[in-house]
This record gives C-alpha cells, structure tokens and sequence, in this order.
C-alpha cells in the first residue's frame, strides 16, 4: 500500500506546486495614433503653391519627403518607452504616410515625444532593407552614403540657372553627421499624454517648412540652391532642428 501512496502523494504535491508558481500578468498595453500635416507658416502645404520666406524669397514645393524613426515616449522621471522597428517615411503625396500607428504602448502618463529625423547609422550601413527603408523609395544614394533623411524639392525666382531648388539633408559620418534626434514637448494645458488599456489618443504634429529656411541659419535661394549631404545639408538639419516640428495638439486624452 505505501508503494502505492507514495507516488500518488509526490505527484500532487508537484500538482499544487505548479498551481503555486506566480505568473506574471500580461502588461496593459494602449495606442497612440500620430498624425503628421506638413505646413507653411499657418497654411497646409500644397505643391506648387507660391509661398515666401521670412527674407523675402519666393519658393514652391514640388516634392517633399522626409524620415520619422525612433519614435519614443519621455515619462515625468526621464524614463522612455522606445517603438521597436520604428522607420516611417512621410511622403506629401501620399495621406496615408502621414498617419502613423504607434501599437504596444505601456500603459502609463508620458510628459515629451522624441524622434529622429533621419535614419539611424545601423540602418544606414545594414545594406538592402524593407519595409520604409526598402531602397525602392528611392531615399538612398548607396550604402556607402546611406539614406536621404529629407529631401525638398521645388523652385525660386531667386534660385539661379533655371530656378530649381534641390535639397537633400542626408550623411551620418563627422563632421556632417546630419541626424538629429528633437525632443517635443506636449502643447501648453497639457499636462500629460495618457495611454490606457484600450485607448488611442491622437496626437498632431505639425512640420513647418519655412523653419528649413527661416531657422538659425537662414537660406536664401541665390546663395544656397542645391544641398546634398555636406556642409550644405548641416545648415538645413541645424534648422529643422531648430523648430520645425511641434505637437500642435492631442484628441482624446
């Protein structure tokens, strides 16, 4: 009978220590959903447009296109929930570029949004890619020069030649590494962005073009026309850095 008992009493004991074992619960995850509207000045950008900077210089967009990585969330205590995977490319032409789903967030009350302008150097040296950085968008030179971070293009009476305007912001090597990683804050009256199980909050950016020219290093078109990688490209990231995104405001927080 003991040889019996003996087995039946080890298995249940083992039973009831499986039940025992903690199990960590599942983590309450929410999303963000971020809208990206490209502007000039107050006014949406609309291709060939004529719009005017702050120097007086006439100029219309034809094309523009830029990369938004990195994405990040900033807690009160400077903690930060980073998006994995997180490459998107925000293209004028195309709306739907410019509606980013930001899935998996902890849930929990974040203070400031951080992103890169650009492509960061791993992925500019991981040769060919998916996805937004799939080479068939045509925002890679090589790889040994790597990604185009942003690129204008357009015209300006101002411009010599035949008026074009050619602005590629890209290089990731010194002394022009021209990546810049900006950290928003929320818009004033708003004291946090709250992610709950569930929910969405939407969260609006706005990109300022005339902050490419008008920033700390002005442009002015009879000067400077053309950019690709370089010096040139260093005075347009400086600028961008500067202050041509904002979150303009937040629904449903």
């Amino acid at each position: 009978m003991k040889r019996i008992l003996y087995p039946a009493l080890v298995g249940l004991l083992a039973l009831l220590a499986c039940e025992n074992k903690h199990v960590s619960p599942k983590e309450e995850v929410g999303e963000l959903e971020m809208h990206v509207e490209n502007v000039v000045g107050s006014s949406p950008l609309a291709y060939n447009t004529a719009y005017t900077t702050a120097a007086g210089d006439d100029f219309k967009v034809t094309e523009l296109r830029y990369y938004v990585s990195n994405v990040q969330l900033v807690r009160a205590d400077g903690s930060v929930w980073a998006e994995p995977e997180s490459y998107y490319l925000i293209d004028q032409a195309k709306t739907a570029s410019q509606h980013l789903a930001i899935e998996d967030v902890p849930v929990g009350d974040y203070t400031a949004l951080r992103i890169t302008i650009g492509v960061d150097v791993a992925r500019n040296t991981a040769g060919a890619q998916t996805g937004a950085l799939d080479p068939a968008h045509q925002m890679i030179w090589d790889w040994t020069t790597g990604y185009i971070f942003l690129r204008l293009n357009g015209s300006s009476s101002k411009a010599p030649g035949n008026g074009g305007l050619f602005f590629d912001v890209a290089g990731f090597r010194d002394p022009y590494n021209n990546i810049r990683t900006l950290t928003l804050p929320l818009p004033a009256g708003t004291a946090a962005l709250h992610i709950r199980e569930g929910g969405a909050p939407e969260m609006h950016l706005k990109a300022n073009v005339l902050k490419l020219f008008d920033g700390p290093q002005p442009v002015r078109f009879a000067q400077l026309s053309t950019a690709a990688g370089g010096a040139e490209s260093q005075r347009l990231a400086d600028n961008l850095a500067a202050g041509m995104f904002r979150i303009d405001h937040i629904h449903g927080n």
